[in-house]
């Protein structure tokens, strides 16, 4: 199966329109974070949530803006040091920024809560990483208990790469922070024709994919044209080996939608034009293994 098409909201221009568009196209998630359009991303989403209550939303806790900061200081769940981090899993902190993340998309009750590059917090330190981790979610699963969240997860751009934690070390914490049964439902990763490490692995059945279908977690690829950079480095010729009569952004995005495991592709598309382009994409049947083989050769041979 194809993944579905998600909107991402990271280098989204046009926040309210692409939501509605996406909304109206028929895809079932947009995913945000309390960073991102310098801190004002949740509050524009949020009169397309409410006109698209079916809308699913994943959002995040890990970094702030400074006037985020601020705001956590003045009410107690930050000091100064940790503010002008611009980062922080201190249970306390994720507590209040998961009921402010609420509050700014106007949902009682949010699908997804992901730490936001959880590696930042504790650079090549394992142990540490892994307690305040597991410390934060205990606070989600707290969140989950009261009914204000219904899953969580990861967010990484590194961590699963560079394995400061794997799938199952992260099984694993939540369900010690759960005391059993836990709500971690999702990793979100990037996953592109230049960041392709995942895809490598899960062809050889290694990595964080396979671990993730076998847990059952939901699949995010992130940064699948990689900031809008791949278009231009793809050439046609290359587009035809993968789909042929697919423009390059096409064939980018498919190759990424037919990557074992993945179950959304988050596409930050601004203008009509591109998000029928990338929704025409993801229609096309799924590429096989071998085509992916081939591809990952083509681009991995010097």
């Amino acid at each position: 199966m194809t993944a579905q098409l998600a909107l991402g909201t990271y280098w989204c221009q046009a926040i309210p329109e692409a939501a509605v568009r996406a909304a109206a196209s028929g895809a079932q998630w947009v995913d945000t974070a309390p960073n991102y359009a310098t801190g004002r991303a949740q509050v524009l989403l949020a009169p397309a949530l409410a006109a698209h209550p079916l809308l699913n939303v994943s959002t995040k806790t890990g970094y702030f803006t400074a006037a985020t900061g601020t705001d956590a200081v003045n009410d107690g769940v930050l000091n100064q040091d940790q503010a002008a981090a611009g980062h922080s899993l201190a249970p306390d902190y994720v507590r209040w920024q998961t009921g402010r993340n609420r509050e700014q998309l106007g949902r009682d009750r949010l699908d997804l809560v992901l730490l936001h590059n959880p590696e930042r917090a504790h650079p090549g330190d394992r142990p540490a990483l892994h307690h305040a981790i597991r410390d934060a979610f205990a606070v989600l699963e707290e969140e989950v208990a009261a009914g204000h969240v219904a899953g969580y997860g990861v967010a990484t751009w590194a961590g699963l790469e560079e394995e400061a934690f794997t799938v199952g070390e992260l099984l694993a914490l939540a369900a010690d922070a759960a005391g059993g049964q836990h709500h971690l439902a999702a990793i979100q990763l990037p996953v592109s024709l230049v960041m392709m490490t995942p895809i490598v692995q899960v062809l050889d059945g290694r990595g964080p994919l396979p671990a993730a279908v076998d847990a059952g977690l939901r699949v995010m690829a992130s940064a699948p044209l990689h900031g809008g950079e791949l278009p231009g480095m793809v050439d046609q010729e290359l587009a035809d080996l993968i789909r042929p009569g697919l423009t390059p952004a096409q064939a980018c995005i498919l190759a990424v939608a037919s990557c074992p495991g993945v179950t959304n592709v988050l596409l930050a598309a601004s203008g009509a034009p591109h998000w029928k382009e990338a929704a025409d994409a993801v229609a096309q049947p799924s590429l096989t293994a071998a085509k992916l083989r081939e591809i990952t050769g083509v681009l991995a041979s010097p």
